[in-house]
């Protein structure tokens, strides 16, 4: 019986030990999270997007800019960036629209005119994100590994291969036995 009484009293013991917060002792003793300081300054809704897109969470960094965007208006740089997310999460016809928008009001972004140049080659437009390319590339002097390697890309996919004419034949199929067949051109 001694020994049940030192199981039930260790077993209460241990109970009453999980019930306690056993974290940091909170200063004005509440259990819940301490309130926002609204004085201090906010953190920039754009990085944060950034941040966010770096991260991988899209769809978190579109509201980001998108509050961004209504705190700050549309300016390139908030267009420029929705684009990229729309780019990011697959979305290509909005993601052309944003960036040509951006570029409309500030056309000096190498960063804007590669998105772009990407959006395009995704889309398979290869001749024209050729040239998109080619003035993100004049706009950066040559700088970014990024930009030349996209454009590298849509050099290679926009060349056309020259092979001579292609000659039509035609062709039949002649079994040979029971299963064995030949494919001859016809005369």
């Amino acid at each position: 019986m001694t020994r049940l009484r030192a199981y039930a009293l260790t077993s209460c013991i241990l109970c009453l030990a999980a019930c306690t917060t056993g974290g940091p002792d909170l200063s004005n003793g509440s259990p819940y999270a301490p309130d926002v300081d609204r004085s201090a300054a906010s953190v920039d809704g754009v990085l944060v997007g950034w941040r966010l897109m770096d991260a991988g969470e899209y769809e978190l960094a579109m509201d980001a800019f998108i509050r961004a965007g209504v705190e700050q208006g549309r300016t390139p740089e908030i267009l420029a960036a929705v684009g990229t997310v729309n780019l990011a999460m697959g979305r290509l016809g909005q993601a052309e629209d944003k960036l040509r928008e951006a570029l409309k009001a500030d056309d000096s972004q190498a960063e804007t005119w590669n998105n772009l140049g990407v959006v395009l080659m995704e889309k398979g437009e290869f001749p024209e994100a050729e040239q998109i390319l080619r003035k993100a590339y004049a706009l950066d002097n040559g700088e970014s590994d990024a930009i030349r390697d996209n454009l590298r890309l849509a050099l290679a996919n926009s060349v056309q291969p020259s092979y001579g004419e292609q000659k039509s034949q035609e062709y039949k199929l002649v079994r040979r036995g029971s299963s064995d067949y030949l494919i001859r051109p016809t005369p």
